[in-house]
């Protein structure tokens, strides 16, 4: 699917065109080095929130970062979001969402839990997903630890993210030992097939065809390629798509994970799962993070918090 100049949202278009020009595509030689610049700001928050860090022992005795971000004053516990930073699975830490979860908690008064994930070119799969049920988990058997509500865990994450947070979904329904009251997975990352249209030959100028085979390919390891990719890995992958989370997400129309968030959503609601979704015209993948001051962008963010307080008021899991 080949993007055209012309279908690019106006707002959109001058990020878009600078992106293109100078950021390179996925690679994994480059991983190590943008690993290295996003350490600069690991650690340091810049926005009015409280923040910590704290660490979780895996079971192989190394410790798992994880930011937890709070409203600075909190007089009851409030509802829980774990929350998947994207970047391929290759790239990213917590802290690149920091203007995002300042504007959710402002908006919706919820407590962030931000894993800072293994990424595929430290150890593929299942390192990071692994990871971040261990999140989940301590979150769940921390409630009172975090001045949480722990019948209000709810999961999300942007791009990579999303696809964790699917995955993540999955898992929980299939362990049964934390029930996840809502999911938001923005524009996720699926399917490692790049069976759809939109998957073929896409130049986004955010992320095209060619980095998301080459992330899927850093991110499965030895599975690239082969029928053994399981769907914990690749959530499309999954044949049983019921008993799963109320669901929001959103895509933009021009990304290379238009049709497989699509897709998704169809298997969702056919499997009596309730879903919230939209689709952005004229936008490219992470419009509304790379955008965020732009109509388009606060569309989005309007439907997404919305959805949120809805969210909140209506759906509760006992744990």
């Amino acid at each position: 699917m080949k993007v055209n100049k012309g279908e690019v949202n106006r707002e959109l278009a001058l990020t878009g065109r600078l992106i293109q020009t100078f950021v390179p595509s996925f690679s994994q030689n480059k991983l190590p080095i943008a690993r290295s610049l996003m350490n600069l700001i690991k650690g340091s928050c810049k926005v009015d929130l409280s923040y910590e860090q704290i660490y979780i022992k895996r079971e192989d005795g190394t410790d798992l970062r994880v930011c937890i971000y709070k409203p600075n004053t909190m007089n009851e516990p409030l509802p829980v979001v774990v929350w998947m930073h994207g970047g391929g699975y290759g790239l990213g830490i917590p802290e690149q969402n920091e203007k995002f979860f300042k504007r959710m908690i402002d908006e919706t008064n919820v407590v962030i839990v931000s894993p800072d994930y293994t990424l595929s070119f430290e150890k593929p799969y299942p390192a990071a997903i692994n990871d971040c049920y261990l999140a989940l988990k301590f979150t769940k058997d921390n409630a009172s630890l975090l001045n949480i509500k722990p019948n209000q865990i709810m999961i999300g994450g942007e791009s990579a993210g999303g696809g964790l947070t699917a995955a993540l979904s999955i898992i929980a329904r299939d362990k049964k030992e934390v029930n996840i009251s809502f999911q938001m997975p923005l524009y996720p990352m699926l399917d490692d097939r790049m069976i759809f249209p939109s998957t073929i030959d896409n130049n986004d100028p955010v992320w095209d065809s060619k980095s998301n085979k080459e992330a899927w390919k850093v991110y499965l390891g030895d599975l690239f390629g082969t029928d053994d990719v399981p769907p914990y890995a690749s959530p499309m992958r999954e044949i049983d798509f019921s008993n799963l989370p109320p669901t929001l997400t959103y895509v933009g129309s021009l990304e290379v994970f238009k049709d497989e968030t699509m897709d998704y959503v169809d298997k969702l609601l056919k499997s009596s799962n309730e879903v919230y979704f939209q689709l952005y015209e004229g936008c490219y993948h992470s419009f509304d993070m790379l955008n965020s001051n732009t109509v388009i962008a606060n569309e989005a963010f309007t439907f997404l918090f919305t959805t949120l307080r809805y969210a909140i008021k209506n759906y509760f899991k006992e744990n």
